[in-house]
């Protein structure tokens, strides 16, 4: 099993498509799914399954939370074209939990529950009887959870 940090490839063609919707209101609703190491998540992964994530507890239950804070902007200078999102950071209040990584995924009716990104968190990241919060990277066009360039 391993998780293998990717923009999933059913994601790329919901871009081709016109079904996926970023605007920060109005648009579709992503969602963020915490999973455990027995996972098997890359890019090759097309929807959310509850196959390996981790268990109920606190305030995390089975799908996860819903993104939010979503913003969508497009870079000038060096990183002229490349087009990013950012999403606010996502805190699971008074859990006992071990993740391995996410599946961002997004829940609109046209693409129900169509994987997006994996996120690899590099080795088992804990909470005991605390907050869990996974931290998106800088909205830049180098560091954005997910970048689109030419």
């Amino acid at each position: 099993m391993a998780i293998t940090q990717a923009i999933a490839n059913a994601f790329k063609k919901q871009l081709l498509e016109g079904d996926a919707n970023f605007k920060s209101s109005g648009g579709d609703v992503f969602k963020l799914a915490l999973y455990t190491s027995s996972a098997t998540l890359n890019s090759t992964t097309t929807a959310y399954s509850a196959t390996n994530e981790v268990s109920n507890t606190g305030t995390y239950a089975a799908g996860g939370d819903p993104l939010t804070g979503q913003s969508t902007n497009i870079g000038t200078g060096t990183g002229k074209g490349v087009a990013f999102v950012d999403f606010a950071d996502l805190s699971f209040t008074g859990v006992t939990l071990t993740a391995r990584g996410a599946l961002i995924y997004n829940t609109s009716s046209a693409v129900t529950n169509a994987a997006v990104a994996v996120l690899d968190f590099g080795a088992d990241k804990t909470a005991t009887s605390g907050t869990f919060t996974v931290q998106f990277p800088a909205a830049t066009t180098a560091a954005a959870i997910l970048r689109i360039s030419g």
